[in-house]
């Protein structure tokens, strides 16, 4: 059985709010914290043989590829179309194996303190015409961290998913919030973290939000 207690499914405000990286970048905090965590791609599209999400969160981490990854136990659906899981699966012909993605994360949460499971898009990404990404993580009673940033409409984006999340009864684990993009308006990006943050101890006490650095500021780029 999946150990829930062990896994976080990283989600994001739209398919570009950075959870590749924020997902490499977590884990990597919780490796210095102590921590024995591994990443696993829900769906990936876009690639053949491997998954380029796992490779950039291995990156970030420092570390090389884990025997998880060569056997495809860390990204065990992979579609070669770039697009929604829903169109890459109808694309190659296949369906997307939700059990083999349920048997990956319980190999996992049984040799790793924690599993960061880094999702397709956002909330709302169709698996089948009934069955949305969050209908997944609210079947699996995952907790789920939002990355967010302060490009123009983040707001908004924001707080739909996080609406969205509290009308399925998921637990807000917390808001990653993704600074890459601060510079191009630093009052906007104020504003939007400030908004965001004041949201959250409102309607999610129980949640925190993080920040992280620029991709700029580190020494890992994509």
């Amino acid at each position: 059985m999946m150990d829930n207690d062990k896994v976080i499914f990283i989600s994001g405000i739209d398919t570009d709010a950075g959870k590749s990286y924020a997902t490499g970048f977590l884990a990597k905090r919780l490796m210095e914290d102590g921590k024995r965590v591994v990443t696993q791609k829900f769906v990936q599209t876009g690639c053949r043989d491997y998954s380029e999400d796992i490779e950039l969160h291995r990156r970030i981490m420092g570390i090389d590829p884990l025997p998880e990854d060569l056997n495809h136990t860390t990204a065990p659906v992979i579609f070669t179309y770039p697009a929604s899981a829903q169109l890459a699966a109808a694309m190659d012909g296949r369906e997307i194996d939700l059990t083999a993605i349920d048997r990956a994360t319980e190999r996992l949460s049984s040799r790793f303190d924690t599993v960061l499971i880094e999702g397709a898009g956002g909330l709302m990404v169709p698996l089948t015409d009934d069955f949305l990404t969050i209908d997944y993580i609210a079947t699996r009673r995952l907790p789920v961290a939002l990355v967010t940033n302060s490009r123009l409409g983040s707001i908004n984006h924001t707080i739909l998913s996080l609406e969205a999340i509290k009308s399925r009864g998921i637990r807000l684990h917390s808001v990653i919030y993704n600074t890459h993009f601060d510079s191009t308006d630093p009052t906007i990006a104020a504003d939007t973290r400030g908004f965001i943050e004041r949201y959250i101890g409102r309607h999610f006490p129980e949640a925190f939000m993080t920040d992280i650095p620029s991709l700029n500021a580190t020494d890992t780029s994509r």
